[in-house]
């Protein structure tokens, strides 16, 4: 069994900046880690190849400072990592990121899993995962809490919805979007972390993964950010001493005054 899975690097910070001229985040110089959700992933490759056997394969898009987020996932336990970097893949969007996803599984050829994080951090759309499905031509469920079985006829997993869980089952292959209730991630073992070091990591460029240059990198993103802005809290806090009942009261014509109540 071929299991294969998708992360990216994000700002370690939440103080993100944006550039205001591209409207893109700013990556330089800022400290770069795997995306919290994806680690759920890795975590989950490694178990289902503990239980089933077969190989992981761990890949990424991004800038070259990106290896670093793909050897801490060797070091987690995955058997090989591929970097898709360069600079025409700059400006991706949803859309085009997925594309280029897409285009490096083909060329990776044969796989029965792929497993992504739910949504990234610094763009929590929850996109990627289906649209390289749609790519890909292979089906796709969301949301994953736990895999149950894995077969040659098919996969058997369970998804988190709002209020309840729903058991499904799927053919080979398929991508999954796993959430952070289906495992705990683990740290990795200093075997693992020499291991990574030593490793040697490939990286593809665009035209090494057969695409259309047209779907790539800011060409191929038809979305476009007219704006950004941090929010501005205005409102000051107020402290205020007293008895229970008093309390009560200005909490009461506070929120008279401010209309929430009649």
């Amino acid at each position: 069994m071929n299991i294969i899975v998708c992360i990216k690097q994000v700002p370690e910070t939440t103080e993100v900046k944006i550039d205001p001229v591209t409207k893109r985040i700013v990556r330089e110089g800022v400290k770069g880690v795997i995306n919290p959700y994806d680690a759920y992933a890795l975590e989950e490759a490694v178990r289902l190849k503990e239980r089933f056997g077969g190989e992981t394969t761990v890949i990424s898009m991004g800038p070259p400072q990106a290896e670093s987020a793909l050897r801490e996932a060797l070091a987690m336990g995955l058997d090989k990592a591929i970097l898709l970097s360069d600079r025409q893949f700059g400006g991706s969007d949803t859309l085009a990121t997925s594309y280029t996803l897409a285009c490096a599984l083909r060329k990776i050829g044969s796989f029965d899993i792929v497993i992504c994080g739910r949504e990234t951090l610094d763009g929590s759309t929850g996109q990627v995962g289906p649209e390289m499905a749609v790519h890909l031509g292979i089906p796709y469920i969301t949301f994953v809490s736990r895999i149950n079985e894995v077969t040659p006829e098919g996969l058997v997993c369970e998804r988190l919805m709002e209020d309840h869980y729903e058991t499904l089952q799927v053919p080979l292959p398929v991508l999954l979007t796993v959430v952070k209730e289906i495992n705990e991630p683990r740290l990795p073992s200093l075997r693992g972390l020499l291991r990574a070091k030593k490793a040697e990591i490939p990286v593809w460029t665009a035209a090494e993964i057969d695409g259309q240059p047209e779907f790539f990198g800011q060409e191929g993103s038809p979305t476009r950010v007219v704006e950004c802005w941090h929010p501005e809290i205005k409102s000051e806090g107020k402290l205020v001493h007293g008895e229970t009942e008093e309390l009560v009261q200005v909490l009461y014509e506070q929120l008279k005054e401010k209309g929430a109540i009649k």
